[in-house]
């Protein structure tokens, strides 16, 4: 349980919001907006605070491996060599135990990544690994490979006026309704140099990912949706064989393993103790959603026209 001591420090922190949860941080998250004053009064959903390494590594190493589910499956801890240790108690603290000359950037950036990855899984919502965006009233999330363009796809749709919910990691949770819906996640993309050069922004102004040379952070001043928006598709991005741009449905099995495939930090499932739990998420999901396959040609700079396609498509424009 999270000790009244505990509730005090970290209540001297930044509250934040991200993928619809109030947490409470003593580290400092620049990319995470803040709760705002409407946020409801009492303790956060998430408080997370740093915490000494030592204590959490014997914990780490009596269990006999770095990914470790104890106290009767309440408690999860992880291990980043030359990093930190993340002990994430009961889905409600994250603690942060930086290892000695430690980057505090890369601290950071597991954190925001695995750490909360674990977290959404942890607390029942599914983490898809893409991005989404809300087109008319409804969010499209993009799945796909590393380097399938999905970031690119949604920072061309924000150009033209949607709101972005999230990039990299998209949360998915059930709502009371039996609908499911997408949790906003922070105002920021990640996009590559090529991308930003075919989108005609400029670098300049960005700061690179961690020990990426070509790969940067884009902040959004505006064009960011703070609230759930229901889920009406997942689209795997793909390459067709020749020049063709479009959308095709998907059979049932083969829109399950899209949603299994692409959930975010998928290996982490087994060590949680989820598989049951993922199989049931994932096909729930599907079965109440459009999954289909949105393909592109392997040659040149396409976003612009794939996200006219998902706008035609939202419009019912498009047959799937």
């Amino acid at each position: 349980m999270i000790d009244a001591a505990l509730a005090e420090r970290t209540a001297t922190g930044m509250v934040y919001r991200a993928f619809g949860l109030d947490m409470a941080s003593t580290i400092p998250l620049p990319e995470l907006p803040p709760a705002g004053a409407g946020r409801t009064a009492g303790m956060p959903d998430v408080t997370i605070d740093t915490a000494d390494p030592v204590p959490l590594r014997e914990e780490l190493e009596a269990s006999g491996s770095n990914f470790s589910l104890t106290r009767e499956g309440s408690r999860f801890l992880f291990l980043i060599p030359d990093t930190a240790v993340y002990c994430i108690d009961e889905g409600r603290h994250i603690a942060v135990a930086p290892l000695p000359g430690a980057d505090p950037e890369k601290v950071r950036v597991y954190l925001l990544g695995t750490c909360f990855g674990a977290l959404l899984l942890i607390r029942g919502l599914l983490p898809l690994h893409g991005s989404a965006v809300v087109i008319g009233d409804r969010a499209y999330a993009f799945v796909g490979d590393s380097g399938a363009g999905k970031s690119t796809l949604a920072a061309a749709l924000v150009g033209m006026g949607h709101r972005l919910l999230s990039d990299d990691v998209v949360a998915v949770a059930a709502g009371v309704d039996g609908r499911s819906y997408v949790m906003p996640a922070y105002p920021q993309q990640k996009l590559w140099r090529e991308s930003l050069d075919g989108l005609g922004m400029q670098a300049a102004p960005y700061r690179t990912i961690y020990r990426e040379t070509e790969k940067f952070a884009v902040p959004l001043v505006g064009g960011f949706g703070s609230d759930p928006v229901p889920l009406a598709g997942v689209l795997e991005l793909g390459r067709s064989e020749g020049t063709q741009i479009g959308v095709s449905r998907m059979p049932v099995l083969e829109r399950l393993r899209v949603m299994l495939q692409h959930t975010y930090r998928q290996a982490l499932i087994p060590r949680l103790g989820l598989v049951d739990w993922h199989f049931r998420a994932a096909s729930g999901i599907a079965s109440g959603i459009t999954v289909g396959r949105l393909f592109r040609p392997s040659a040149g700079f396409t976003a612009r026209e794939l996200a006219k396609t998902m706008i035609q498509f939202d419009k019912g424009g498009l047959p799937v």
